[in-house]
């Protein structure tokens, strides 16, 4: 197996990372167009393999897509960070032509990877992918919906004063501080709903303080966050190595479920060695169904940005 992963900046080097520990792979690769910087970090994190106990090839490469031929996944985190005061969505125009440039070149070496989309704005980036890779749509997974769920069960274990292994609960809806919906009916603490343990008011803070979770890191450490979403990407590309058919909510491609078409949004899908799987149906009541429609809404505007480019 082979992974490769563009983009060598905090979030890139620490999926590196992260996949070469767990050794989902014989070789992966790190790809960058500033000179010098993947083949550095690549180095710096083979020479831990000995004290890390993984013998994972890490491989650094400086724009050479030669190098990441017949990749069987690629994560593409390339493209601008956040910085304090910007939005996702503030990142469109710029790193949408990256995007489109990095999977094209990616599918002269690697036609039959799987790929997932780690930049942002991540929908809209996942939609830009899928328009124009022309990969089938299950092999086309943005991963916002993993970590944006990691921050909703670690603010529930918070507020519960639990370990955050005993919460599970997910986030569907857009990878935005203003779209993404978790799903705090649904949320539980080892089988327990959440909401035995804590009032309204509680939930509602836990819910508002998952939106903002992104921007309160870039408030806090000056730019994008980096360990959480490695430790995402690493989750996913192992439930797709090892076939593990987790379910988990990633950003895909809508053809009717949850009443939406022609956009990818996150929904919980089985991820397996296919890629994505299966949609899962969480059966939205009312509130939440009315909420994921108007995530839908904001991220087709979105979208719509995207034919005013020149891609």
């Amino acid at each position: 197996m082979k992974i490769t992963v563009v983009g060598a900046g905090a979030v890139g080097a620490t999926c590196a990372d992260n996949i070469a520990r767990c050794e989902l792979a014989e070789e992966v690769v790190l790809l960058d167009i500033k000179e010098g910087l993947s083949e550095g970090k690549a180095l710096d994190m083979f020479q831990t393999a000995t004290l890390a106990g993984f013998d994972t090839k890490i491989t650094g490469s400086t724009n050479n897509y030669e190098l990441t031929a017949n990749s069987d996944v690629v994560v593409i985190t390339s493209g601008l960070p956040r910085k304090p005061g910007m939005t996702r969505e503030d990142l469109i125009g710029t790193n949408a032509k990256i995007v489109k440039g990095v999977t094209e070149n990616i599918l002269t070496y690697s036609p039959e990877a799987i790929i997932i989309i780690v930049s942002n704005p991540m929908d809209t980036m996942t939609y830009l992918t899928l328009k124009t890779s022309g990969l089938p749509k299950n092999k086309i997974i943005g991963m916002g919906g993993i970590l944006d769920s990691a921050r909703f069960k670690t603010y529930l274990s918070l507020a519960l004063n639990c370990p955050p292994n005993d919460i599970h609960g997910t986030v569907v809806g857009g990878h935005g501080d203003t779209t993404m919906i978790p799903l705090t009916r649904l949320a539980t603490r080892n089988g327990v709903p959440v909401s035995q343990f804590l009032d309204d008011e509680t939930l509602q803070k836990v819910a508002a303080d998952t939106m903002v979770g992104g921007a309160t890191l870039t408030k806090l450490i000056g730019t994008s966050a980096w360990y959480a979403p490695g430790a995402a990407v690493s989750a996913l590309v192992e439930s797709i190595i090892r076939d593990q058919k987790h379910i988990f909510p990633c950003s895909v491609a809508l053809d009717g479920e949850y009443g939406q078409s022609d956009i990818c949004l996150g929904v919980p899908v089985v991820i397996g060695r296919n890629g994505w799987e299966e949609i899962i149906d969480y059966k939205l009541n009312e509130e939440e169904q009315a909420a994921f429609s108007k995530s839908a809404d904001a991220v087709r505007s979105m979208n719509n940005v995207l034919d005013t480019l020149e891609l």
